[in-house]
């Protein structure tokens, strides 16, 4: 996830289908009329956008995201889906996918645009000879997600190698800035943090591009270490199964995993979502589950490590969309 979460209420008359699709003609993009996002996130539960687009570069990102602001519609950035739960009733206004996928090395820096999968940016330093990024190849989303929530793992995080980001302000301009001046803290940063309304209306700061300063190491230490991520990967986690990653940070000195685990909850299950075996801090879509399902399982999950451990999980995972009404059905369980 690149960007704020799109409104969750439903649309209203001063927002009609057909000024959605105004702001993707005047940009230049095709755009898809009540998509089902289950088909744009990796854990494949979601309704519809009412209408779609794909940025292909940096430029049209920002001509979608001014376009959309100069009348006041809701905005929703996605990279690869990763990290986002859809709510079933779908999400209102524009959905913009972000696939501005470019990037430079120039010396010991790697720039990327927000829309480049972390993976590859993990790859591409390893190919030049540069290390840093190694973590990139376990974070399943885009650089615009992982500097939006400092994404981590394997012991390190964006925060340590990120020297700063082009983002688009809610003015509307382009601006470089230095890392420390995001807040960045364990999964977070100030990104995650735009007034409610301000949210709502994609009004908040989107990451554009960023720029990791790496430092040079032998290519086949650097290979390596990329391979024992993949054999740990594949050995502790449902890789191969729709999941959304990792359901809650972990606590200070502890792990939601192992919270979870202690609570007997591996393979639990509600509809077709499920607590994996391999890994507690995961839930998968198994067959055919709705975000209903997957929201009840990750609440059922808080609620019995927060009664037997007094221990209150955050999600890492960002439930986006129109969840109206659901706070009611989770309190009637």
């Amino acid at each position: 996830m690149t960007g704020a979460p799109g409104a969750g209420t439903a649309r209203s008359a001063a927002e009609p289908i057909g000024v959605l699709v105004g702001v993707a003609g005047r940009a230049g993009v095709r755009c898809r009329q009540d998509e089902p996002l289950a088909r744009h996130t990796t854990m494949r539960v979601g309704g519809p956008a009412d209408v779609l687009v794909a940025a292909k570069d940096v430029a049209t990102l920002v001509l979608l995201v001014r376009e959309a602001r100069a009348v006041r519609v809701p905005i929703t950035v996605l990279g690869r889906g990763s990290n986002v739960v859809v709510a079933d009733s779908g999400v209102r206004g524009l959905v913009i996918l972000s696939r501005a996928e470019g990037w430079r090395i120039e010396g010991e820096r790697l720039t990327a645009d927000a829309g480049l999968p972390m993976a590859r940016a993990a790859t591409l330093a390893r190919r030049a000879g540069l290390s840093g990024l190694e973590f990139g190849l376990a974070i399943p989303g885009t650089v615009g997600g992982a500097v939006w929530g400092n994404a981590g793992a394997h012991g390190a995080d964006v925060a340590a190698v990120l020297e700063s980001v082009t983002v688009l302000t809610a003015h509307g301009a382009d601006v470089e800035e230095p890392a420390a001046a995001l807040a960045l803290a364990y999964r977070d940063s100030r990104l995650k943090h735009a007034p409610r309304n301000g949210a709502e209306e994609g009004s908040g700061d989107l990451v554009l591009t960023a720029t990791f300063r790496l430092r040079p190491a032998d290519p086949a230490g650097i290979k390596a270490r990329l391979d024992e991520i993949r054999r740990w990967r594949r050995e502790h986690q449902p890789i191969g199964q729709p999941s959304a990653g990792s359901v809650f940070r972990n606590p200070p000195g502890d792990s939601a995993g192992r919270l979870i685990d202690a609570c007997g909850l591996k393979g639990t299950r509600a509809g077709g979502a499920v607590i994996s075996e391999k890994h507690a801090n995961f839930i998968v879509n198994e067959a055919g589950a709705t975000a209903s399902d997957v929201r009840r399982l990750a609440e059922r999950a808080r609620k019995a490590v927060a009664g037997r451990f007094g221990i209150d999980l955050v999600y890492e995972v960002q439930f986006i969309g129109d969840w109206s009404g659901w706070e009611r059905a989770v309190g009637s369980e």
